[in-house]
């Protein structure tokens, strides 16, 4: 069995096993955290950070967690909704106003959140990710698909911009500087939205499936005529360094199990971890109302969104391009979260499930 580093409590040895499975199975690297009521429970990684395999993965190693960053600036949009300076219910165009361009004013910031704005697709190019003026221009040009709440879509990466933009007019930060200051900063949480260079040394590259070189690229399982939801990513642009700065908060966030864990414990616990309080209780259950169940149009499956969150059951979350994943389980005030740079084709993954699943097995011991 492959040699899993860190700390975990003996109720829950299922999930380093877990890991150590994926790792026995040809993964390169990854990490796994448990929090319950706030603390770690399991705080485990192993396997290497190259995909040379010369370089062990530390404690503080960091990766690419792709769509887990959605739940990351979907809390700062809770944030700011739970301080009364952000109305979910508020048409897009009150905090932006060029947004309302192209018949989009009764596009409601809980239509961004939940998928259902209409504005799915990235159609310029990847280059101008990297640009946010640019990119925001881009989309408050564009006029939706359909008619906003009727339908939802996977705003893959369009849905960061969105929000983000909302989160800047609000603040005047960006969504990085936001979350930093706001969120992760009183936390003391290792995760970051536009990642600073002294972190490169730490960072994991994103590794394309077996079989698979870097132009690997993003794309939708299914999708409606002509739609761009796989927007084209290629694994070679998320390991560049053009990527790792900027904010693109859709799927640039860099940081660890630990970190996403520790984070997201915040909707788990009722918004106070450790003694911080950054969300009310109501606050909190935002997350949790569904704002549309049905056929996702670009995801081809169907699907239970909430503000900024897939609901599952009684449970929330979401899970990254490549693997990673976050799961938050607010009656058992549980967060589980899964990162790794190996990537695997999706339809063969079940890497992040099977880690939740053995992290359930340890909560039953606690009861």
């Amino acid at each position: 069995m492959a040699d899993i580093q860190g700390t975990y409590d003996d109720l829950f040895t299922a999930v380093p096993n877990a890991l150590a499975a994926t790792l026995d199975a040809g993964d390169a690297g990854g990490s796994v955290a448990v929090f319950v009521d706030g603390e770690p429970v399991v705080d485990v990684w192993g396997g290497f950070a190259d995909a040379d395999r010369t370089v062990p993965w530390e404690r503080d190693t960091i990766v690419n967690v792709w769509s887990v960053t959605k739940t990351m600036t979907a809390l700062c949009a809770l944030v700011l909704a739970d301080r009364g300076e952000l109305d979910p219910d508020a048409p897009v165009s009150r905090y932006w106003p060029e947004f309302a361009a192209a018949g989009k004013e009764k596009v409601l910031v809980r239509h961004l959140l939940s998928h259902t704005a209409g504005l799915p697709d990235w159609d310029g190019p990847v280059e101008e990710l990297y640009d946010w003026p640019a990119a925001t221009a881009r989309l408050a040009a564009r006029a939706a698909r359909w008619e906003p709440g009727s339908a939802a879509g996977y705003h893959s990466l369009t849905q960061g911009f969105l929000v983000g933009e909302v989160v800047r007019r609000i603040t005047g930060r960006s969504v990085g500087e936001f979350l930093a200051e706001e969120v992760t900063g009183p936390l003391g949480a290792d995760f970051h939205i536009g990642l600073a260079a002294e972190h490169d040394h730490r960072v994991a590259p994103s590794i394309p499936p077996t079989g698979q070189a870097e132009d690997y690229a993003a794309s939708a399982p299914a999708g409606p005529s002509g739609s761009e939801a796989g927007n084209g990513v290629r694994v070679r642009d998320g390991n560049s360094l053009a990527w790792r700065r900027a904010q693109i908060p859709a799927a640039s966030g860099f940081g660890n199990a630990r970190s996403v864990a520790l984070v997201q414990s915040l909707p788990a616990c009722g918004g106070e971890v450790n003694g911080v309080r950054l969300l009310s209780r109501a606050g909190c259950d935002r997350a949790g109302e569904e704002q549309f169940a049905g056929d996702d149009r670009v995801l081809g499956m169907p699907m239970r969104w909430g503000l900024g969150y897939g609901l599952f059951g009684t449970t929330y979350g979401w899970g990254g391009w490549g693997g990673s994943l976050v799961m938050i389980e607010p009656d058992s005030r549980m967060a589980v979260a899964y990162v790794t740079q190996q990537m695997r084709e999706p339809a063969e993954d079940t890497r992040g499930l099977e880690i939740v699943a053995a992290a359930y097995e340890g909560l039953q011991g606690l009861r």
